[in-house]
C-alpha cells in the first residue's frame, strides 16, 4: 500500500499526499517530541518533514523504498540541523513515553508512578544513540532495516546498539533502588 500511495504522490495527486500526512504525522511528531522540549517546535519540525517530502517528490531525492524510513530520516536530519547533535529525551516527554494507563487503585497508581520515575532515570543514563535506537525500534515500531537507514548504520550495528541499550537498562534498573525512584537524577551521567 505504501508503494502505491507514494507513486500517486509522486504523480502530484494531492489526496495521496494528504493520506501520507495523515498516516505518518503523529508518528513523526511523537519521535520529534521525544527529542524536543517545546511541543510547538516539535510540531513545526514535523510539518517541515512533510514540506521536504513534497519538495522532494519531484526530484531524485524522493523516497524510493521505505516512505516511513525516509520520513524518519528527514526528521532526524532536521533535529541535527536544528541542534547540531542528537539530543537526550526531555524528562517530561520521557515520562509520557513510559507511562502506564491510570488505575482506580491509589496503591497501584503509586507503584506505577515510582516504576515510571525509575525507568525515566534509567533511560536518561543511556547514551543518545542508545535512547534513539530504543525510540525507533520500540517507540515507533520501526524494523531493523528502517532503523539502520535512519541512523546511518548497518543492521548489525543497530542490533548491537539495541542489545547494549537493553543490557545497560537491565543493569541500571538493577542498581536503582525502587524506593529512591522519586529521588533526584543529579549526577546521572551516560552509561555505555
Amino acid at each position: 500500500m505504501e508503494d502505491r500511495l507514494l507513486a500517486r504522490a509522486r504523480q502530484g495527486e494531492q489526496n495521496a499526499i494528504m493520506q501520507i500526512y495523515e498516516a505518518y504525522f503523529d508518528a513523526i511528531y511523537s519521535y520529534l517530541r521525544l527529542r524536543v522540549d517545546d511541543p510547538m517546535l516539535a510540531e513545526d519540525l514535523a510539518s517541515d518533514v512533510f514540506l521536504k517530502m513534497i519538495a522532494a517528490l519531484k526530484t531524485r531525492s524522493a523516497p524510493r523504498q521505505s516512505l516511513r524510513g525516509w520520513l524518519f530520516r528527514v526528521a532526524r536530519n532536521l533535529l541535527h540541523d536544528h541542534y547540531g547533535t542528537v539530543r537526550k529525551m526531555p524528562t517530561t516527554t520521557l515520562e509520557d513515553w513510559v507511562s502506564a494507563p491510570p488505575e482506580d487503585d491509589p496503591e497501584l497508581q503509586f507503584i506505577r508512578r515510582a516504576d515510571t520515575a525509575r525507568s525515566v532515570r534509567a533511560l536518561h543514563m543511556l547514551s543518545e544513540e542508545q535512547q534513539e535506537v530504543l525510540i525507533l525500534r520500540f517507540g515507533q515500531a520501526l524494523n531493523l532495516q528502517e532503523t539502520a537507514e535512519i541512523m546511518g548504520k548497518s543492521i548489525s550495528a543497530i542490533k548491537s546498539l539495541q542489545f547494549r541499550a537493553i543490557d545497560t537498562l537491565k543493569r541500571i534498573l538493577g542498581e536503582i533502588p525502587t524506593g529512591s525512584a522519586a529521588g533526584s537524577t543529579a549526577g546521572a551521567g551516560d552509561v555505555d
